[in-house]
Formats: C-alpha cells, structure tokens, sequence
C-alpha cells in the first residue's frame, strides 16, 4: 500500500512522532516527542534552538608543523576522536603457496577509509590503525585500464608484475578491473530517498550543513525520469518531501532542517525502505542513501537486527548507499558494514569538494550498479610462486568455496568504477618471510606441465537483474618474474598508495620503507587529486617523527 501523500504541515501520525514541518522557509526538526493516541502534533512558530554541540570545537591551526609549507585550511576538531568507533582487522598473513594457494576475495569499491584518514592527517594526526582499510586507499584513485567494448561483458581485466621497491626478493602482481561507462543517456530511471540524521549530534559544521551541500549537489545531476524523496530522523522518522524532479523543492526542503533530539536511526531505515518500496521503479534505480554520523542510539540500533533488515531489503531490490560526516563520536564501523550488507558503497565525506567528487564526478558509479556479487580467486603456481600475500581487503575474505556458490553475497561494481587488488609475492628461490620447516622439503612441487603460468585469476559476476553468475579467467605468465622492473607510471603509484595504507597500519613487514620513500615512488603528478596524496604522505612523514 502507498504512503498517503502529505503536505508541507503535516506529520505521519505513526512515524513522525513530533515532526514540526513548517512552510515559508522556517525549518524542519524532528524531536524525540511523542505524540498522543496516535494524533500527528504540528508546533507553530519557529522551532526551539537546538542542544549544544555534544563535543567541543575549536579550529585548527593554519599550518601544520607536521609539514611545512604545506597549508593546512582551517578546519574544525573534535576534542574527544577517542569516541570514534572502527573495526579494523589485522594484516593480512602471509600465505605458503604450496599449502594455501587460493586466494579469495569479494571487490570493494569503497573510498570511505581514504577520506577518513585525509581527515585526521589535516587535523594534525595519525589516523587510528583499524581506521585505515588499504583496498579503499588504493581504490580512491582511477588508473589507465583499458575500458569494455561493450555492455556484454561490464568490465575489463587487467595485470601486471613489477620489483616491489621496499623488498628486493619479492614482487607486486596488480590486478585491475574497470567497470563499463554508462552513457548519460543509457542511465535508468532512479527512484532515491535521502535519509537525512537531524539529531542533536549532527549539529556541527562538518556534519549537517555539509550534509545538505552534499545532497544539493547530488539533486543537480537528476534527470527528468528520475525522483527524489526526503526522509529525516531524530527521535523519530518523518517524510518531509514526497517524490520529486524539482531541484529547487529538493534544496529548499534540505535547506529548512535544523539539528536536536536523539538518534532513531533504525526507525529513519525503516521508513526510508518503506518510501523506497512505495515509489518503487521497475527496472530502474532503487536507492536508499543515508547521510550520518553513524551515532544510532534510540530504537533499531542493535547491528545484526538493522544488518538483517537491510539484507531482506537488498534482496527485494532496494540498496543502500552510506554517506559518513564528522567527528568526534563518528561510528565508521556501522557506516562501512551495513553499506556492504545493502549492496552499496560507503564514502565518507570531509568537504564540500569529496561530496562533489562522490555524487556529482563520479554519480554515475556512486548509484547505478553494473555487475553484482563480484568476486576474485586467484590461485597461484606453487613450482613458481613460494609465498605471497594480500595487501588489504582483510574484511573482504571469503573461503575457497564461496567462489562457486552464487548464494554468497559479494561486492558490487558501479558503471565506470575501477577495483585494484595488489599481491605481494616471493618467486620459488628467492628469501621469504617464512622460512624452511624441519620436516618439509625444499624442493617446489610439479607444476603439472604449467611452469609458464605464474597463476591463474578467476572473476565471478551477477549482471544487476541476474541470478546466475558469470565466470571469467585469466593466465598470469611467469615470463619476466625474476627480471621484473622497479613500478613506473600507474604502477608505480598505486604501489606508492598500497605502501601508505601499509604503512599507516603498522604492518612490519615494509621494513624501514619510509613516508618520503612513498612520495618518491608516486612520483610527480599532476591530477589533483594525485597531487594532494603527496602533500598528505609528506604530513603524515612529520607527525612520524613527532
């Protein structure tokens, strides 16, 4: 059944619980008041102010000591990150190929983690480890693979091999897919509901105001087939746009809310979905995207609870894409995972120029899905290759046997987006990390007549309506594994931005590798965004030695 369609004034007497939506420009909160015997209350005249900010603010300074002559903008820091919660996992292990050599994983597509930690480096600090996810530094960046011809098969594959420039005796194989570009005029309808957190905590510079810039900007790339609703959330959840293509009714609505009250996040979920499957577009685009800080705290907040909500959702057609914003009581771990479990992406938004990135640069990606359920094995020659390991995508690990099972859920590509997964391996011969065992044999095993294949890359996939997976493969060639060349050009940076992630870990296994080492392998480079990873690594060199 359709949701009944409401003015500007009125409230959903189950839903709203106290939602004051005034017109004329005045602004929209949503308190955590209830309202009686199931009667919608309206509060006439302006709202009341809303609570304090729950952290202290205080600008940064203009410059940072950490690098010099690099500037720094002002920009506004919470005094208590502590409250910040992650789920970081540890290093990858290193693997021996003679006894593990498959190596399984789903795509990740997601930049959050990369911004993140731009963030806490502007701010004049390292970033926590398990804050950093090393797939999402590497994927924050585009590189030259070649493009699909067509709509048939939606991506590209793509390797290479090179000297790994912090280790001599081992070497980097890089695999890159490249997503199909979706032609503006090919793009399908799309049916979207912004679920905007109004609480108390989002009452802060970098989080609403930001959030309302962000979505602004996202209304402006709408087509005439397309519509946006509105959804908010404090201590209760309220409609306050139906369906519309109107820019301007969509900022106008964006710019009248305010922040104050709780944080019902689960019940804002709840009626987003139920918005989403009532405007719902055959065929088309069906997309909850929720901007927050993450900080759930009244109703559905318990993780597995809201997790399998969104899965019973994402079965039914319906994504979720998770827009992060602030600090101080930021919960990236709620943000990341249950983006994951939606069949969307996270990105996490530091300013007015990520939100452009995100949803007006790269809208495309961020929203229309091009393949489903995407995931990598690659099983390695163990007569060639004698350990390796995965620079990331730890959260991203599946079992060998999930690779056949189309039931196992897995990341999802967007139409242009690019997924790089970069080894670490040791060719038979050369030292490794792990050395020769008492009662094992030093002898590599028969290649069983394969010694020109180093591995053998394998890629399943769902197109967007599909149920049955698709399989490609691949041959990697062990020809010029011992004579490899130090990384150049795309190469040489994406191993630069693998080793940063690494670095920001604290994994021991880059040795004395050092942030300058980093800068000097990225190399110079003028797309801006390149530009400023080197201003970042030179940042993060000075607060090391603090």
């Amino acid at each position: 059944m359709r949701l009944a369609k409401l003015s500007a004034t009125t409230c959903l007497a189950s839903l709203l619980a106290g939602c004051a939506a005034n017109d004329g420009g005045e602004s929209i909160v949503v308190t955590g008041q209830r309202a009686q015997d199931g009667a919608a209350e309206t509060t006439a005249g302006p709202p009341p102010p809303p609570p304090a900010p729950s952290i202290a603010i205080m600008p940064a300074p203009a410059m940072t000591k950490a690098a010099p002559g690099y500037y720094v903008p002002p920009v506004m820091v919470a005094t208590d990150p502590g409250r910040e919660r992650y789920d970081g996992k540890e290093v990858s292990p290193v693997k021996l190929a003679a006894t593990e050599p498959v190596s399984t994983f789903s795509v990740d597509v997601d930049t959050g983690a990369y911004a993140n930690t731009r963030r806490f480096l502007i701010q004049g600090a390292l970033p926590p480890k398990d804050a950093v996810r090393t797939e999402e530094m590497i994927n924050y960046f585009r590189y030259a693979y070649p493009a699909p011809e067509g709509r048939a098969t939606p991506f590209t594959v793509s390797t290479g091999m090179a000297r790994t420039p912090w280790n001599p005796e081992t070497r980097l194989l890089r695999i890159g897919l490249r997503g199909y570009d979706l032609p503006r005029k090919e793009r399908p309808p799309a049916n979207l509901v912004f679920l905007v957190d109004v609480s108390g905590s989002m009452n802060s510079p970098d989080k609403l105001p930001l959030v309302k810039a962000a979505l602004s900007g996202l209304a402006g790339e709408l087509q005439r087939q397309d519509r946006v609703s509105i959804v908010v959330y404090a201590g209760a959840a309220g409609l306050v746009l139906e369906p519309t293509n109107d820019t301007r009714k969509i900022r106008e609505a964006l710019d009248r809310l305010q922040a104050g009250g709780s944080t019902a996040g689960g019940a804002g979920l709840q009626l987003a979905y139920r918005v989403a499957e009532d405007n719902r577009i055959e065929g088309g685009v069906n997309r909850v995207i929720l901007a927050t800080d993450g900080d759930f705290n009244v109703g559905v907040s318990n993780r597995d609870a809201l997790v399998a909500m969104i899965e019973k959702e994402r079965d039914s057609g319906v994504t979720l894409t998770t827009l992060g914003f602030g600090t101080g009581n930021y919960n990236e771990a709620m943000m990341e995972q249950i983006a994951d479990h939606g069949n969307g992406n996270y990105a996490y938004i530091d300013s007015a120029l990520e939100a452009r990135k995100v949803l007006t640069d790269e809208m495309a990606s961020t929203l229309f899905t091009i393949a489903k359920d995407v995931k990598i094995q690659v099983e390695f020659n163990p007569a060639v290759v004698s350990q390796y390991r995965l620079l990331g995508y730890e959260n991203r690990a599946l079992r060998e046997e999930d690779f056949d099972n189309d039931k196992v859920d897995a990341g999802e590509i967007g139409a242009g987006h690019q997924v790089t997964a970069i080894y670490e391996i040791v060719p038979v011969g050369a030292k490794g990390w792990i050395g020769p065992r008492r009662y094992g044999t030093d002898a590599p095993p028969a290649a069983g007549g394969k010694p020109g294949e180093l591995a053998y890359v394998k890629l399943r996939y769902k197109l967007p309506d599909g149920d049955t997976s698709r399989l490609i493969e691949r041959v990697v060639p062990s020809a010029g594994l011992r004579d490899a060349a130090l990384p150049r050009g795309d190469m040489a940076f994406a191993a630069a931005v693998a080793a940063f992630g690494q670095k920001l870990r604290g994994d021991p296994l880059l040795g004395d590798y050092s942030y300058r080492d980093i800068a000097a392998l990225a190399g110079r480079q003028s797309d801006f965004w390149r530009q400023e990873f080197l201003r970042l690594a030179a940042v993060a060199d000075g607060l090391s030695a603090n």
